[in-house]
């Protein structure tokens, strides 16, 4: 597929299925899903879903479009031209021994990460940032080596008031759901 990574963010019932319906809806239009991150809104019995994409502008329209008709689903935007934040986290496990802990432990502190686990042959590092931050800060970190590795993929939201409902309450019962 040629085009670019799309984000789309999607509000949708909190209940079991909905993330592999979302899935399956786009494994059958033949897209790869980059990343995909769910979590709870403020809105109670609804989730926000950012799923990264790669296509075209009319084949991510096309897709959008098709995940706003299932009936889980309040609400579905392409915000990829949008003002937007975007953000991943990454817990990343490097090697180290006390020659190299106090180079990586400065690498982190340039980077504003944090080490949230220090073992006798490893350190645990947090990031959170941008995907180019995270990107670069384990580029770093290959020197020293990588044991093991975890990314949340990308969350995002538009900046400013405007939400994604735009000023629509922001409820199951919006779409007579119960």
């Amino acid at each position: 597929m040629t085009g670019n990574k799309h984000t789309l963010v999607a509000l949708v019932e909190d209940r079991p299925g909905v993330l592999n319906r979302m899935a399956s809806l786009c494994r059958r239009r033949g897209f790869n899903i980059e990343s995909i991150a769910v979590g709870h809104t403020e809105t109670p019995r609804l989730s926000r879903m950012t799923i990264v994409v790669d296509g075209t502008n009319a084949m991510i329209e096309q897709l959008r479009k098709q995940l706003d008709k299932l009936v889980v689903t309040m609400k579905v935007s392409d915000i990829t031209s949008d003002d937007m934040i975007a953000r991943e986290l990454a817990l990343i496990k490097v090697k180290a021994n006390s020659t190299t802990r106090s180079e990586i432990i400065q690498i982190v502190d340039i980077f504003r990460a944090d080490i949230v686990d220090v073992a006798a042959d490893s350190v645990t590092v947090e990031v959170t940032g941008d995907e180019e931050k995270v990107e670069s800060l384990l580029s770093l970190l290959h020197g020293f080596g990588i044991k093991e590795m975890s990314r949340t993929g990308r969350i995002a939201m538009t900046r400013g008031s405007s939400s994604l409902l735009g000023g629509e309450k922001a409820t199951p019962a919006r779409r007579g759901l119960k």
